[in-house]
């Protein structure tokens, strides 16, 4: 089945380039409340399900041994711009565990903005692992690994204790076996397991709500929603949807990027989640795909829609700033998530 047309792009007033993608938002118990497109194909979830990958962290009480602040468990969450802030806030989580930034295994990375990529070239620096933008992750599995006793060297390997607790998280949150789904190796080295839209939205929807979910694994999920929505700079940085939605929002919606066009979101609220795919990866799509979507399910005030206009119809602008066209969700398309809540 060939999915929808979720996103056009304008140039002038004609359609340029289309983008189709699949939705599917569900409730805590599994059921599917509505869907656009094929939301049973299995997609690499990516970094989009950070949040879940780092219940661990919490549950087992790393977190509280290492006092990791709430900024620091928000940065575990995170696919960061690899700005002074976060960069500061891993090598702390690093040091609050007793290691320094030679035990990441998530490799160098330049920052994301060119001001953060100049600071280092005026001072004739070369990026490090701190700059990845998974930096903040793997810092919390290594705090982890220094928890359970378990080696420092490999944690990113799929037999490693701390791969094995975050898939383990993952499977209970979705409700899927993810031994019968594709693996992959994510950009930053560590295992990446392919599942349906429907089972990650689910794990989004228990995460927002903690329903159905023990009560340690709750808590962990309610402290890692309200660390992200709390600080919401530390999830991406400056000039990203997810740090300027969620804090728009205040507290309303968790949302997280993943690569390659998926992202997830949970509106506790409503008691639903979210997960999206743009079929050909593209993250300006995928980011007005996820703002259509809060558009409809949510009853925004003026200050909230003000601030989510922008991702919903994003202008094109030419090398001299001039206006040439926009990128627009198509209304009839997301027409079947109004009036679901």
């Amino acid at each position: 089945m060939e999915n929808p047309v979720l996103v056009e792009v304008l140039r002038g007033d004609a359609v340029e380039s289309r983008h189709r993608g699949a939705i599917a938002v569900v409730d805590a118990a599994g059921h599917v409340v509505a869907a656009l497109g094929d939301h049973q194909r299995p997609v690499f979830p990516r970094s989009a399900v950070k949040a879940l990958q780092a219940l661990p962290l919490v549950e087992s009480g790393a977190a509280e041994a290492l006092d990791f602040n709430d900024a620091e468990l928000a940065l575990a969450c995170s696919s960061h711009n690899g700005e002074e802030v976060h960069v500061n806030a891993a090598r702390v989580m690093l040091m609050k565990a007793g290691l320094d930034e030679d035990a990441l295994e998530c490799g160098s990375q330049w920052p994301r903005r060119m001001e953060d990529v100049a600071v280092l070239h005026r001072t004739d620096a070369t990026p490090c692992p701190l700059h990845n933008n998974c930096s903040g992750k793997h810092a919390g599995f290594l705090g982890l690994a220094r928890t359970l006793g378990a080696p420092t060297r490999g944690y990113v390997e799929p037999d490693h204790p701390v791969q094995l607790e975050a898939r383990a998280a993952i499977e209970q949150m979705a409700g899927i076996d993810l031994s019968a789904m594709p693996r992959g190796t994510d950009g930053c080295s560590i295992p990446t397991y392919a599942m349906p839209l429907a089972p990650l939205a689910r794990a989004f929807a228990c995460f927002g709500t903690g329903e159905g979910l023990e009560p340690l694994r709750a808590q962990a999920a309610e402290r890692l929603y309200n660390a992200c929505v709390d600080h919401p700079f530390m999830i991406a940085g400056t000039g990203r949807f997810c740090t300027e939605v969620m804090g728009a929002l205040g507290g309303r919606v968790f949302v997280k990027t993943g690569a390659e066009g998926v992202f997830v979101a949970a509106i506790p609220e409503l008691g639903f989640g979210i997960a999206l795919k743009c079929d050909d990866g593209a993250t300006r799509a995928s980011e007005t795909m996820m703002a259509a979507v809060i558009d409809a399910l949510l009853e925004l005030d003026e200050d909230e829609a003000t601030a989510l206009r922008p991702w919903l119809a994003p202008p094109l602008t030419n090398w001299t700033g001039r206006p040439v066209g926009s990128i627009h969700a198509v209304a009839e398309a997301f027409a079947p998530l109004r009036g679901i809540a």
